[in-house]
Formats: C-alpha cells, structure tokens, sequence
C-alpha cells in the first residue's frame, strides 16, 4: 500500500533537513606541511599544538569550526577529502616532496584529488606562505636559492596550484609597519575595522594574479623599506571562484601577534565560511579597478641576478 503524508508534514521535513545541514560544524582540515621553509606559527613541538593550530581552536569554539590538523601528505585522496568542507593552507615548496620537515609528501594521485576537491565544490583557503608553494618553474622542495624565474608573470603558463590560489609569493624584505586598504568591507569577516589595517607583518610580495580575482585587501607600497616593495600597490587578499569550488587567500599570518588579533582572526573565520558555502559574497572582478598596476614587479635584488 502506498503510504501518503500531508503536504504541510513533507515541507516541515524537508525544512527540518535543511536547517539541520546548514546547523553542521564546517569541517576543516588544516594542512601545514613544509616542504620549504617551516613557520614559527606552525611548528609543533614534541607532537603538541602549534601557535595557530591553539588560536584555531579558540576560533572553531566561537565560530562551530571544527578544525583537523594535518603535515602528512601522503593522506590525501578522495576519499579523505571528502571528509571536510574546507582546506586550509599554510604551506611551502614543492608538496609533493619530503623536504625541510621531513613529513610525507602529496602523491601524484592525491595531488590531483586536491585539484579535483576544488574543481567539484569544495573550498579551499590558503594563509601567508601558501603562496610560497609550487612556484612555477620550481620543484624539489625547499627554495630555489637564486629565484631569477619568479621575476615575471608566466599567466596561462603557471604552475596550476599558483592558478588555483590566484598568485604566487616573490619575496619579502624586513618587517616593518606598513598598511594594507581593505577593498571590500562587506565580504564576510573584512568590516568592522575600517578602511584601513596599519599592522606590523612580513610583508609578502607577490604576482601572476589571476584576472578574475575579487581583491579584499591592497599593499600600499609607497614609504615601505626594502627595494622588494618599489612597485606600485598590490592584492594582497582575496577571493575568486575555480570550478564549482571556492578559493580564498590572506597573505598576512607570519607573525603571532597578527594571529592573536581580531581583524586576523574575522578576516580568517569569514573566509572559510565563504569558502564553505556557509556566507555569500559579491565576488565579481575587481582587480583592475583597485590595482591597475598589479603585473609591475620590482627588479630582483642584486643576490638573485647573480
């Protein structure tokens, strides 16, 4: 006998499905594998928690963000993914390589599993050093020592993780207080603190942005120490579409009294969120309007021509 339930009982079920789903911790796996240079922020010491991985904690309690933290490549496959809503990544050098931390590195399979995650629907933010991965024209873990090759925009012909991510890392000079505008207050987690962050960070200088980039924050170069930074400004966060899936980028992160702020930790809680399909965003281009000189790159420094 075929059973019929009335209309109003089905809409309160299908609704109590939808607020359940949406009610759902965002899963998030924090990868920090170093396969070039390993941050402070993300050392761990004897198998105990990181600097960020404790701040991330604090922050998935306040925000229903359960967080997984991994450096283990080797754990990367569909499968796996497919247990979290977002991967966050503070990451540097070749991955698919051993390298300065020792930890496994990603496999061919699940380098493309990472790419196939992103393409399907899932999210995907990267902090500070994650530009420092896969640089085009570079593999074998840790840096190349002179870099000449990072001096140009390779566009079409970049590394593919750099075209997922929306750029890549140059170099950085000392750390000094500079200012960072933030170019559109009302994507999830960048309002509340005005136009402006004067912050004291090492400062990433970067390039090969993607043209469909929705710029968050702006490096505001001018009076800044150090000949990396003698160009004009440039995106320094971001968020952009890539497939079905959601990529964002914040290249501050270095320090720990950045991660201890309030505007690091919004700024890093709305985007996951945006990533996860838990915030909306007007994400349409920007990049031309608010750095309509991003693809002039300072000149290499005396040490990487020789």
């Amino acid at each position: 006998m075929k059973l019929r339930y009335p209309r109003s009982l089905v809409i309160l079920s299908l609704l109590a499905c939808a607020v359940s789903a949406s009610a759902a911790p965002l899963r998030v796996l924090y990868f920090t594998k170093s396969s070039g240079y390993e941050h402070s922020v993300i050392k761990q010491d004897n198998g105990n928690p990181s600097y960020s991985e404790k701040i991330l904690t604090k922050l998935g309690e306040r925000e229903d963000i359960v967080f997984t933290t991994s450096k283990d490549g080797s754990k990367f496959s569909p499968e796996y993914l497919a247990q979290f809503d977002v991967l966050l990544f503070y990451t540097s050098g070749d991955l698919t390589s051993t390298g300065n931390d020792r930890h496994p590195g990603i496999t061919t399979a699940g380098l493309s599993a990472l790419f196939d995650f992103v393409a399907n629907g899932g999210g995907f933010v990267g902090l500070h050093a994650c530009s420092d991965t896969f640089h085009t024209m570079e593999r074998g873990g840790g840096n190349n020592p002179r870099r000449l090759q990072r001096y140009r925009n390779y566009g079409a012909a970049a590394d593919p993780f750099v075209k997922m991510l929306g750029g890549e890392f140059i170099r950085h000079g000392p750390q000094q207080v500079a200012i960072a505008t933030i170019t559109d207050r009302k994507f999830p987690g960048f309002d509340g603190f005005g136009d402006e962050l004067k912050v004291n960070e090492e400062w990433y200088t970067l390039k090969d942005f993607m043209p469909d980039l929705r710029v968050l924050l702006v490096m505001q170069t001018a009076g800044m120490e150090g000949g990396d930074y003698a160009r004009p400004p440039y995106p320094l966060a971001w968020a952009r579409p890539h497939g079905k899936g959601r990529v964002a980028y914040n290249a501050m992160g270095h320090r720990e009294d950045v991660w201890d702020s309030a505007y690091f930790q919004s700024m890093l809680a709305g985007m996951l969120k945006w990533a996860g399909n838990r915030a909306e965003a007007d994400v349409t281009p920007n990049l031309e309007k608010v750095a309509p000189q991003h693809a002039t790159i300072q000149a290499p420094p005396a040490e990487v021509k020789q």
